[in-house]
């Protein structure tokens, strides 16, 4: 599935440079000032023990990095790979603010086509990102590839409320965002760019399907406001037996 068939990799990796600097406000306007909220849920869903090895795909100023980090603690090891340089440094300051610079690794990288043998990782996860690949589904087969059998995959994303009257509100809503980003001092079309990828991106069960067929198991869904993104979690078997 391509979502970002107008743009080049290129187009969308200057457009994130510019908005680095902006990023986590943008996330604050998107979700209506919940996404710390959000995050929270999140965490909840995901067993994070001490010792864990992580990986946090698009992980652009690293929020989830961080707190990945601080739940495996120093015997863990965590990274945080994007393919954008201007978000990894805005990362990397908030990772010194967090005094964890020891504790976590930042690798400049593709989401698609992982810098990572099979079978590495506690948990992977993605926040924010998955809308903006060109391929949502290799990315989601290389998530399945370098988790660890019985490993954890989890993603927060945008979604498609599925009911009617929420619907209306939050296409509403995302008409105004770009106007609204515009007055927080974004671009107006970097801005209509990131209503499209919301606007566009799959349903959560149709998410929830396409993490199936990349192979992973017991996969739930836990909505967010409404319907207008949602948490999904699944796991790699632990069985020997699978593909990997």
């Amino acid at each position: 599935m391509t979502l970002t068939n107008h743009h080049s990799e290129n187009e969308v990796n200057q457009m994130f440079t510019r908005l680095a600097g902006r990023y986590d406000l943008m996330n604050d306007v998107v979700s209506l000032g919940t996404q710390r909220q959000w995050r929270k849920k999140f965490f909840n869903q995901l067993p994070v023990f001490k010792g864990a090895d992580s990986l946090d795909l698009c992980c652009g100023t690293a929020d989830l990095t961080i707190k990945l980090a601080q739940l495996a603690g120093p015997r863990g090891r965590t990274i945080g790979l994007d393919f954008n340089a201007a978000m990894l440094a805005g990362g990397e300051e908030k990772i010194r603010q967090a005094d964890l610079t020891k504790d976590i690794e930042l690798v400049q990288g593709d989401a698609m086509y992982l810098p990572f043998e099979a079978n590495q990782f506690d948990f992977v996860t993605i926040g924010f990102g998955l809308r903006n690949v060109p391929d949502a589904n290799q990315v989601l087969k290389e998530a399945q590839r370098v988790l660890k059998p019985g490993g954890y995959f989890a993603c927060i994303e945008m979604s498609q409320p599925t009911n009617p009257v929420v619907r209306l509100g939050w296409k509403a809503y995302f008409n105004a965002f770009p106007v609204l980003a515009k007055a927080f001092g974004g671009s107006y079309k970097d801005y209509t760019y990131l209503k499209e990828t919301s606007m566009q991106f799959v349903s959560a069960s149709k998410l929830k399907q396409m993490m199936e067929e990349a192979g992973m198991v017991a996969v739930k869904v836990i909505p967010l406001n409404l319907g207008a993104a949602a948490i999904h979690v699944g796991q790699k078997a632990a069985s020997r037996m699978g593909r990997y």
